[in-house]
């Protein structure tokens, strides 16, 4: 797959969804300082897509929060199945310890098929993580932290998302022109 198309699908995505519906209200002022570095994996097996995780959590860790304050790694093609990306999730978290990043960067997911757990596939609220892509967010601690104490209600998010996505509905979300991230129905 195209990785030009990929980012031009993810930044859609992020425009419209994530800061256009305030699905994140942090995203918003690194989106527009071009902080947040966005990364396609062409990677053709787990180990490989691993090593790529290890070069950007490396490189996040070394360089300024101002150049870069948050990676989007995505792969494309790799991870169709959410419970096997869940499970990249688990393992991504054990490389953010391996390099000795506890406390530095966390990773969030996000993936067109993104179920929360007691719900069902194309419950609306599911919506709040589905990308485009498979795709592993790294986040600086220290960013998130600012943001939340800039954001005195952080709590509420989650809370306001779910109202949000049940006001805007399925038909909605296929009107702001998401349906690349409706990959099961």
């Amino acid at each position: 797959m195209n990785p030009e198309h990929v980012i031009v699908e993810t930044r859609d995505w992020i425009e419209k969804a994530v800061i256009g519906l305030n699905l994140c209200p942090f995203a918003k002022a690194v989106y527009i300082k071009n902080q947040v570095r966005i990364v396609v994996s062409s990677a053709r097996h787990l180990d490989a897509f691993l090593e790529d995780l290890d070069r950007e959590l490396d490189h996040l860790a070394e360089v300024d929060p101002d150049v870069t304050d948050t990676t989007l790694l995505i792969h494309p093609t790799l991870f169709p199945d959410f419970l096997d990306f869940n499970d990249v999730h688990q393992i991504a978290d054990e490389a953010v310890a391996e390099h000795g990043l506890e406390g530095v960067i966390q990773i969030a997911s996000f993936h067109p098929l993104y179920q929360f757990e007691g719900t069902e596939p194309d419950d609306i609220t599911n919506y709040t993580n589905r990308a485009p892509y498979p795709t592993l967010h790294l986040i600086r601690e220290a960013s998130l932290d600012k943001a939340v104490e800039a954001f005195p209600e952080a709590e509420t998010i989650y809370e306001r998302n779910i109202e949000t996505m049940n006001k805007l509905g399925i038909a909605g979300w296929l009107a702001l022109g998401m349906a690349h991230t409706r990959k099961n129905g």
